[in-house]
């Protein structure tokens, strides 16, 4: 007898606190960046590594403490797992360019952006307030296309476009937590 395997939503509303956390960690993230605009490159890669890191490891408990309740556990695993190489990848390289930073700073966004759209089609029948992850995929992409086309940009204007998309995908992800949790199935 085939068993039954719980859509994606339970698994986002079993782990809708990893959402919340996301989202204050962004938020913070971006706030600090905004507060600290001179810090030096040699800081901001240090300081982008780890979020993007811890970032990246609470998708990735998300996707594996869920892994036997959805069969779409894959799409978040790939959204942490991408978040966790570009964090690794940042710190062992501290001596990175403005110009590679841009690159793993542009490609994070774009393929966490479009991991992040998958899932809200996955979830679009089964939860509401999907959109949330639609739009907060939509300004992942858009950052992301933005930053690998325009490599060349000052690290200056790149900390104010990081720290502006860090606090509305965060903000977004909050959102999409209590709305998550406050939609909870039975």
């Amino acid at each position: 007898m085939p068993v039954a395997v719980p859509s994606l939503s339970i698994m986002l509303h079993r782990t809708w606190w990893v959402l919340l956390l996301r989202g204050l960690v962004a938020i913070v993230f971006g706030v600090l960046t905004w507060l600290q605009p001179a810090a030096s490159a040699a800081a901001l890669v240090l300081v982008f590594g780890a979020y993007v890191f811890v970032d990246g490891l609470l998708g990735v408990y998300a996707a594996i403490r869920s892994r036997h309740q959805s069969r779409h556990w894959w799409v978040i695993l790939l959204w942490g797992l991408t978040g966790v190489v570009v964090g690794v990848l940042t710190v062992v390289n501290p001596a990175i360019t403005a110009l590679v930073l841009t690159m793993y700073i542009g490609a994070w966004a774009l393929i966490t952006g479009v991991m992040q759209i998958i899932a809200a089609i996955r979830l679009r029948k089964e939860i509401e307030g999907e959109w949330v992850l639609v739009l907060g995929g939509a300004i992942s992409v858009l950052f992301g296309g933005f930053v690998l086309a325009q490599p060349g940009a000052g690290m200056m204007a790149m900390l104010w476009v990081l720290a502006v998309y860090a606090v509305a995908f965060g903000v977004l992800m909050v959102i999409l937590a209590f709305k998550i949790r406050k939609n909870a199935m039975p």
